[in-house]
């Protein structure tokens, strides 16, 4: 992993509580050997000092476009040129806002524009605020421009509230940070990426059905991972109470059949398949129309096998590189194998469900990866980190697949 060490950061501070824990940020930056200037918008200052922040720094924090103490006035060109890279921590809802229409308002906003160093975002803001449609419009056109997103992360917020929208802690925005600027193996088009996640529900009547656990959460986080490493990323989503990833196009289904017709809809221009959804083996042969009473002490329902939609596309004419989930409560390795074979799969991430604080409904989980010349184990860890992680070893298998 690329380390940060040497590199020229600017940290740009919005308006936002958040901004409380960047004399920290700065510490550790440095401490990881960044060198950092600081550059604060008009607002910030409400919320922390330039003298805090030039004092942990030990740089003058820059708060105006023009500097008339610079040698040609025009100081604001060459910050923009000096930086490798633009930390804005935290990325309040107004200055994603201002970047997502282009504005140069301010100082802040001006370099992101005359710079050609990446430009990293770490938003914070209530969760409400995250969640608008106008925010995600916003994001979705900075990711479209090239910029990238750190978090947010979830959990209590300042306001008192708890839900998505929280600022990352300093050390993790540092590591996420590195894992960004040690890109994958390169790649030279936009890949089309379709993942499948969460449940599916098949019916029994109007109001009980057939389903399973799935949160959909290991899904939803690998869609995130590499629609973050620059991926065209359609999620068919099952039935899930989970926000869509900034940026991922998603189509809700509900029953294995439903799930089997978008993939097949879409399928044909995508270069990388995951099926990370739980999809029902069997569905009930008839669906009532009204709900069933409980008129007997038994009751028989008649199941028939729903359509394995993993393997449908791995037998395409010309199918993407396929990987496929297998979530297993035992013989986790003979499982994985068998249905890498069977399937013809490129490579297959195996999990064990059922434990305490792994898989189904959890924050964590952990990874057996196999393939042709892939043994490897993953985690335990956070969905989040197992995701990028997955998403990096993917790409690179993708890409000696294809340079052959």
């Amino acid at each position: 992993m690329e380390s940060i060490n040497s590199k020229n950061i600017i940290l740009g501070i919005s308006g936002g509580i958040a901004a409380y824990k960047t004399p920290e940020l700065v510490r550790r930056l440095k401490d990881r050997g960044a060198n950092v200037r600081v550059v604060m918008t008009p607002n910030a200052n409400e919320f922390v000092t330039a003298l805090s922040l030039q004092a942990v720094s030990g740089m003058p924090v820059r708060t105006e476009i023009l500097d008339t103490e610079g040698e040609s006035g025009m100081d604001h060109i060459d910050l923009a040129r000096w930086a490798d890279l633009i930390l804005i921590a935290p990325a309040s809802a107004s200055i994603v806002s201002r970047l997502a229409t282009g504005s140069a308002s301010d100082l802040l906003c001006t370099l992101c524009l005359a710079t050609e160093a990446p430009v990293f975002l770490a938003p914070a803001m209530n969760r409400v605020m995250w969640g608008k449609p106008a925010t995600k419009r916003n994001v979705s056109q900075l990711l479209d421009d090239g910029f990238l997103v750190l978090g947010p992360g979830v959990g209590h917020q300042a306001c008192g509230e708890t839900g998505s929208g929280r600022m990352l802690d300093p050390l993790d925005m540092i590591k996420l940070l590195e894992e960004q600027i040690s890109k994958p193996p390169a790649v030279n088009k936009i890949l089309e990426v379709m993942i499948t996640a969460g449940p599916t529900w098949e019916a029994l009547d109007p109001v009980r059905g057939i389903t399973n656990a799935s949160s959909g959460k290991m899904g939803y986080e690998i869609a995130r991972a590499f629609q973050q490493h620059g991926c065209s990323v359609t999620l068919i989503s099952g039935p899930c109470n989970l926000d869509t990833p900034s940026g991922v196009r998603r189509i809700d289904v509900t029953s294995a059949a439903d799930m089997f017709n978008a993939v097949h809809t879409n399928v044909s221009k995508i270069q990388i398949f995951i099926g990370v959804a739980a999809v029902a083996d069997y569905r009930p042969v008839n669906t009532e129309s009204q709900k069933m009473k409980k008129n007997a002490s038994e009751m028989t329902i008649t199941l028939v096998r729903n359509p394995d939609i993993l393997a449908s596309v791995a037998s395409l004419a010309e199918p993407p590189f396929c990987v496929g989930f297998a979530a297993e409560t035992e013989n986790l390795r003979n499982y994985a194998v068998s249905k890498l074979n069977k399937k013809k799969l490129d490579l297959v991430a195996a999990n064990i469900v059922g434990q305490e604080n792994l898989g189904f409904n959890a924050e964590d989980n952990a990874l057996l990866l196999i393939g042709k010349d892939t043994d490897q184990q993953l985690g335990p860890a956070s969905k989040a980190t197992l995701s990028r992680q997955l998403c990096t070893i993917v790409l690179k298998k993708y890409e000696e697949k294809n340079s052959t």
